[in-house]
């Protein structure tokens, strides 16, 4: 089935849009469920906000473009290295920066400064961040864990190693379902949207702000414009994409949406699994509100062990993303490795002194 949209977008809601659909969820629900389980944000509240704008940025740039959490803000408040206030300050003033240089046009003149070095980087360290977390959730049931283990071992065999965090992430619904048995629709509380921690400005929120900004310039806005244009012939600038980034996070953020960006990653996941119309986009909103009348039950029994096997699969993945994707692996390392051992947003600040103190050299 298909219908055209404003004379001229194709939406198609064929089997293909529902694959890629898919394809697009699983990198997104497993990092939403974890921030849910481990810190004070709702999930049934992040999961519409997600539904809502899936839809609205398919039909308004007539593309199966991603909306996915931003995965620095994630992989710091799920560490605890920033509170849930500090997260919502710092995704109120990313949204206000975004918007500033998608309405000036200055991506470009960003992306002088903040090279593939540095954003590869912030990257790696991102995953390294992820990965400790995860190492210490998973400790809580080693069994558990060796089971995921196996899973994970058996979908690489068949090759299907990319959906092994997806996996896992059901594996560990099931159980939840076992132990609460099947779930009783209900509406997603209104007041859970106002009912925001203390919102906190320091230090650490800077520091957050600054890690976020080269995951979001180089993945979310400059590589997903080149794939809409590759992919789907969609002529969309990284500067179109850092103003509904930033419009998006200013509407929803203060009524408990976790901050989200578009990105490379949820774009290609979607064509790879065979989205190729914002159908896949009506059909995963049309899922992920589904979800959230599901959800309240079911995510206080979801096993914290399986969360860590869930962020260590993601771990592996964004940082083999950094590392094989550049040709200065020793500067991505060095980037990676003091933005987990000291800070990421003081990583992101030396390596682009130092990649500006390399080009005039």
């Amino acid at each position: 089935m298909s219908f055209r949209f404003r004379d001229r977008t194709t939406v198609s809601l064929s089997w293909t849009e529902l694959t890629g659909a898919v394809g697009d969820s699983a990198t997104v629900l497993p990092v939403v469920v974890a921030v849910a389980v481990l810190t004070e944000l709702s999930l049934p509240v992040m999961l519409v906000w997600f539904g809502v704008f899936q839809v609205v940025w398919g039909l308004y740039y007539g593309a199966p473009i991603s909306v996915e959490p931003m995965k620095a803000f994630a992989a710091l408040v799920i560490a605890g290295t920033i509170s849930t206030g500090e997260l919502v300050v710092a995704g109120l003033l990313l949204a206000v920066l975004l918007l500033a240089l998608g309405t000036t046009q200055s991506l470009e003149t960003v992306n002088q400064y903040v090279d593939d070095t540095v954003v590869r980087g912030v990257q790696l360290g991102v995953a390294l961040v992820l990965l400790e977390t995860g190492v210490g959730l998973g400790l809580d049931d080693p069994k558990l864990v060796a089971v995921a283990a196996g899973i994970v071992a058996v979908l690489a065999v068949v090759g299907y190693s990319g959906q092994s965090a997806f996996a896992v992430f059901v594996f560990g619904a099931a159980i939840a379902l076992v132990e609460t048995g099947v779930p009783t629709p209900a509406v997603p509380a209104v007041d859970a949207m106002f009912m925001l921690p203390t919102m906190t400005l320091s230090v650490q929120t800077v520091e957050a702000i600054l890690a976020q900004v080269a995951v979001t310039v180089g993945n979310a806005a400059l590589a997903t414009s080149v794939l809409l244009a590759d992919y789907f012939d969609q002529d969309v600038s990284a500067d179109q994409l850092s103003n509904s980034m930033g419009l998006m996070n200013l509407v929803a953020v203060p009524f408990g949406a976790f901050p989200m960006c578009h990105g490379s990653g949820g774009v290609a996941g979607k064509y790879a699994f065979g989205a190729r119309t914002p159908g896949a986009n009506l059909i995963l909103g049309a899922g992920y509100v589904l979800t959230a009348f599901l959800a309240v039950g079911v995510i206080a029994a979801y096993p914290t062990a399986l969360l860590g096997v869930i962020l260590v699969l993601i771990a592996l993945q964004l940082g083999w993303t950094g590392v094989s994707r550049t040709d200065d692996l020793a500067a991505v390392a060095a980037i990676g490795v003091f933005g987990v051992l000291v800070n990421l947003g003081l990583a992101l600040v030396l390596g682009v002194l130092v990649q500006q103190l390399r080009a005039r050299s």
